[in-house]
């Protein structure tokens, strides 16, 4: 599988950075200058230490270079992998901890990911095999061997840690070349590693993804997913042109101006030019606003504090009932509906919960993490 190219020269892809806390933690850990790294990376102890700050997706991947250069480490990817506490990838992790099966777990990676990171695309197929590939989106990837070693092997790990299962590979595929294989990597994978190869991906055989996950939950996962379909409005690809007209929507929804005219303005372009840039990447104006006002409905519904006559100002809408009636049409409930599934699921969640906290010690399922 090729790696996707950029599409254009503003593309500025960014990651949640971290990553590269990590790799500081490390150099901290070793008695190395931090500071010096962060220099020579363009990067501030303030915007590494800000939790809501994203990083740029090529200052990320140069913190890890440096850093391993500071050490000497050759492997330093793969160790930065094998050590940290997988929760600490966020909301992606629950998710995926949570589904029913590793298959699906894995299509949640596919489709979550890029919230983390939206440099980095994972692609999950199952056929005769099942195969997990990594993709740079609009980022060289180049001679990158730290931090695509990170992903590989975290990938092993959550699959490991899902399964409950030491998972062993068929194949391990490397773009990056390197001398010979060390000997680390051939205890973790267990499997053949190919490196200077035509892709980036880690297969197994069909049925270990078929493999049901021991900490499912479905109550959880639904309700995760919710949180995650949110994330990804919030972190749209900022390559697409999509992206630039969903940000000028969001501000445009409350004040009722919400039309093709005023975005091609905002966008300094011919309302003729935004339908046509939007047809390239296989959408319509109109779909797209439906798009982005049902899941905003569904992230402030899911705030309970929130009236529902204020979610309809928000989404643009005069009013309650027009609002209702497209609600309707996208979720077959009322919004009031909607709201109340949402309450009934949390409170189901807690039953489970409190049920398997009452349960027999030695009865229990293993925790997730």
């Amino acid at each position: 599988m090729g790696f996707a190219k950029p599409k254009s020269l503003g593309a500025v892809p960014t990651a949640t950075g971290g990553i590269a806390r990590l790799a500081c933690a490390r150099l901290r850990e070793a008695g190395q200058n931090v500071g010096a790294v962060l220099s020579k990376a363009g990067l501030t102890f303030e915007k590494l230490s800000d939790p809501a700050a994203r990083l740029d997706v090529r200052t990320q991947n140069k913190v890890l270079e440096l850093a391993a250069q500071d050490l000497k480490d050759e492997l330093f990817g793969f160790h930065l992998a094998c050590n940290f506490d997988l929760r600490e990838i966020g909301l992606v992790y629950y998710v995926m901890a949570s589904s029913e099966q590793l298959a699906d777990a894995l299509r949640n990676c596919e489709r979550y990911s890029k919230i983390n990171n939206e440099g980095v695309r994972v692609h999950f197929t199952l056929h005769d095999v099942a195969t997990i590939a990594i993709d740079y989106v609009d980022v060289d990837r180049g001679p990158d061997r730290h931090h695509l070693e990170f992903w590989l092997v975290t990938l092993v790990r959550l699959c490991r840690k899902i399964a409950d299962a030491r998972l062993l590979p068929q194949l391990v595929k490397l773009r990056h070349f390197r001398a010979r294989l060390p000997k680390e990597f051939e205890s973790f994978f267990g499997a053949d590693v190919e490196f200077g190869s035509d892709a980036d991906e880690i297969t197994f055989q069909k049925r270990l993804a078929l493999l049901p996950n021991i900490g499912r939950d479905v109550y959880l996962n639904r309700l995760l997913r919710q949180y995650a379909e949110a994330a990804l409005v919030q972190h749209r690809d900022r390559t697409t042109f999509r992206f630039r007209v969903e940000k000028a929507l969001s501000q445009l929804l409350p004040h009722r101006k919400a039309s093709t005219p005023e975005v091609s303005r905002q966008l300094g372009m011919s309302s003729r030019t935004l339908a046509r840039k939007l047809s390239h990447e296989g959408v319509t104006f109109g779909q797209m606003l439906n798009d982005l006002r049902a899941s905003l409905a569904k992230r402030y519904l899911s705030d309970r504090e929130l009236p529902v006559s204020e979610i309809a100002w928000l989404l643009g809408y005069g009013e309650v009932s027009s609002f209702t009636h497209a609600f309707r049409k996208w979720t077959g409930m009322t919004p009031r509906q909607f709201r109340s599934s949402l309450h009934n699921e949390n409170s189901e969640l807690v039953h489970v919960e409190c049920s398997e906290q009452l349960r027999p010690t030695s009865k229990r399922l293993p925790p997730l993490t």
